[in-house]
């Protein structure tokens, strides 16, 4: 494949130390990477996508009973899981061929979190079922909203998923792309980016398409992974070894994370109950998921300032 590219103190003093603690905080995130939380393919879903909503239980707890899921979790930890629609390079500016290396391609080559377990060679990841030909719907996840483009490649003949995933296993030109796609919100795991595209038609059993989202008012760029399997279906979705999902709330409530850096002009992405308190998705208790050393600071900070605020 080619690039295409390129303790309880008055309320001062609470406030105070809280406003001191958070750039300190802030500067924790930013030097793994600028941790942005934008989006990532649902139909057909991509392996952090499928993973997560089919691994994450009623506790909030990531529990895959999926083995590719399983693994992945081993390998990479449940960061990735809470930060699905993460995968990105901030300077990535749509490149990919030379830029994203050979085995790293579903991984993004890792950015802000550590995506490796979802670059890992197998051939049991969940697949969406879908037919070659097709006008197919095409969604794709709005956590933030951006405008840009949307490119959707697959894989060549041959294409063996037990093999690490290179760009040479990948067709040199997308088969479809979108520029701008309408949307239907943000900050919910139910709202998308929607479009209609037509699947290669010379496609049969098991392959992956591979879709990079290149933003056009930034430079960073998304890249997904997402198993198929031409074979006459119309997007249902097989889970090798059963899924372990809760409902759609439960996972909605343990993903939220907010944007950092330039992502700031967002504002509220929304709300989430995270475990047993309700914080805004912005708040610093969402950062990496329950349990989560930073992730309690957080909460404590968040807690602090919200008291100072409520009794001022």
């Amino acid at each position: 494949m080619q690039d295409r590219s390129k303790r309880r103190p008055s309320k001062k003093t609470a406030l105070v130390a809280a406003a001191a603690a958070l750039p300190a905080m802030a500067m924790v995130m930013m030097t793994g990477g600028t941790a942005a939380a934008h989006g990532a393919p649902m139909d057909p879903g991509s392996r952090t996508y499928l993973c997560y909503v089919h691994s994450i239980d009623n506790t909030g707890q990531i529990s895959p009973s999926n083995p590719a899921c399983a693994a992945a979790l081993a390998q990479g930890g449940a960061n990735a899981y809470y930060n699905w629609f993460a995968v990105l390079q901030s300077n990535g500016q749509g490149r990919t061929a030379g830029f994203i290396p050979d085995g790293q391609l579903c991984s993004g080559g890792s950015g802000a979190f550590d995506f490796s377990g979802f670059d890992l060679p197998r051939n049991d990841w969940p697949y969406t079922h879908v037919t070659a030909g097709d006008d197919y719907r095409f969604s794709y996840n709005v956590w933030a909203h951006h405008p840009g483009s949307f490119h959707m490649y697959v894989t060549k003949d041959g294409f063996d998923p037990s093999q690490p995933l290179t760009w040479d296993d990948i067709e040199d030109e997308p088969f479809a792309s979108v520029d701008d796609p309408p949307w239907t919100g943000i900050g919910s795991i139910d709202d998308e980016y929607y479009w209609t595209s037509t699947l290669p038609d010379d496609k049969v059993g098991r392959h992956l398409i591979y879709t990079v989202w290149e933003r056009s008012d930034s430079p960073e760029t998304f890249y997904s992974c997402s198993d198929v399997v031409f074979d006459g279906g119309n997007g249902e979705v097989t889970v090798p070894g059963g899924s372990t999902g809760a409902s759609a709330e439960v996972a909605e409530a343990h993903s939220a994370v907010p944007d950092l850096g330039d992502h700031a002009h967002h504002g509220s992405h929304g709300s989430a109950t995270h475990a047993s308190h309700s914080v805004p998705v912005n708040s610093t208790a969402d950062w990496f998921g329950p349990g989560n050393a930073l992730g309690e600071a957080g909460q404590t900070l968040g807690a602090l300032i919200g008291g100072v605020w409520s009794t001022r």
